[in-house]
């Protein structure tokens, strides 16, 4: 099927899933992914392939625009870690910006068997509501350091 993801066979594919007119595709990476992939976020945690297309599928449904911008990359032996920047409008709502990074786990043939995606999402999400995310932030200050 594939000789499994290497960090440059990462970059072009995540490139070609997020940037193509708007609406992400990720048929073409579904086959690095094994069929008993444990996918985990800070919502929520997805086990097996099928329900990580659908849950892909769903995210893909709500936006009406979503993209993704690759910082950083890295391995080491079976780990490979991206820091991300997920740019996504949901209906007549403006753009957000999320910064996270992925944490890619492979088996021995290389394929994704666990993905754990790590990202602040209300304080991105707040941070582009004027007033806002001024008031989340302080709060975050003062009750969490």
């Amino acid at each position: 099927m594939n000789s499994g993801l290497s960090v440059d066979l990462v970059r072009e594919l995540w490139s070609k899933t997020y940037n193509s007119g708007g609406k992400p595709d990720w048929s073409h990476i579904f086959p690095y992914y094994h069929d008993d992939i444990v996918f985990q976020d800070a919502i929520q945690r997805v086990e097996g392939r099928q329900d990580f297309q659908s849950m892909c599928s769903r995210l893909a449904n709500r936006c009406r625009e979503l993209k993704m911008d690759i910082v950083d990359i890295a391995q080491m032996e079976n780990i490979i870690f991206l820091q991300w920047e997920m740019t996504m409008m949901f209906g007549r709502f403006p753009s957000s910006t999320l910064h996270g990074c992925s944490k890619l786990t492979l088996d021995e043939n290389g394929l994704i068997v666990h993905q754990r995606d790590y990202f602040d999402l209300w304080g991105d999400i707040f941070d582009n509501i004027p007033r806002f995310g001024r008031v989340y932030r302080r709060f975050m200050r003062k009750k969490f350091g």
